[in-house]
């Protein structure tokens, strides 16, 4: 299994920025799609950007043009960088990761989440 960590999140102002990372770690391991959800509370958890071990990107519309998803293959490391900020970005942020391993997959790993806060 893949063990996520992640680290970045806090507390800024409306129109500021944060930058999360996600460190993957594991056995065996080869990881084809790794990404960013939120989660507000009272509610389910939602996309917020994806990227291929190819670097192919997909992000939520509400994101576009203000966050950007970037990878580091060698370090098995996911980035998200969030810049002009609102505090309708409040929520709770997890990484997410699809591998397989020399046994089969796809596995579905998610980190423990970081909490992002945007003050008006």
């Amino acid at each position: 299994q893949v063990r996520l960590v992640e680290s970045g999140g806090g507390l800024v102002q409306a129109g500021g920025s944060l930058r999360l990372s996600c460190a993957a770690s594991g056995n065996d391991f080869s990881i084809n799609v790794m990404g960013w959800y939120r989660q507000f509370p009272g509610k389910q958890r939602e996309l917020v950007a994806t990227i291929t071990s190819g670097g192919s990107t997909n992000y939520a519309d509400s994101v576009k043009g203000r966050f950007t998803i970037s990878r580091d293959n060698a370090k098995n490391t996911v980035y998200l960088q969030m810049n002009s900020l609102k505090p309708e970005d409040t929520a709770v942020y997890y990484c997410n990761t699809i591998s397989h391993t020399s046994f089969g997959g796809p596995y579905n790993s998610w980190g423990q989440g970081t909490q992002v806060t945007v003050s008006s």
